[in-house]
């Protein structure tokens, strides 16, 4: 496991065999988390949108639950009315 020093500024060059191991390159965004005791660095995709289309497929579904709401909150909207 390399070790790597942090610069003044925070930076740290990951080492090439890990780059290259993940898909990073010049220019490539990532992200940066914080997790419990240590920072997670990920590469994005090159289209973030497209590449969580079809993520939550098969989960339950949230316009559903929104519609089901609204129906509640308007059964009682006209119990209050009447």
């Amino acid at each position: 496991m390399p070790i790597v020093v942090t610069s003044a500024k925070g930076q740290v060059v990951i080492p090439k065999k890990a780059r290259e191991r993940v898909g990073i390159s010049a220019g490539t965004r990532v992200v940066v988390e914080a997790v419990d005791d240590h920072i997670e660095i990920r590469p994005l995709p090159e289209k973030p949108a497209e590449s969580f289309c079809g993520l939550f497929r098969g989960g339950p579904s949230l316009t559903r639950a929104l519609l089901e709401e609204r129906r509640k909150e308007s059964r009682r909207e006209e119990k209050k009315g009447a």
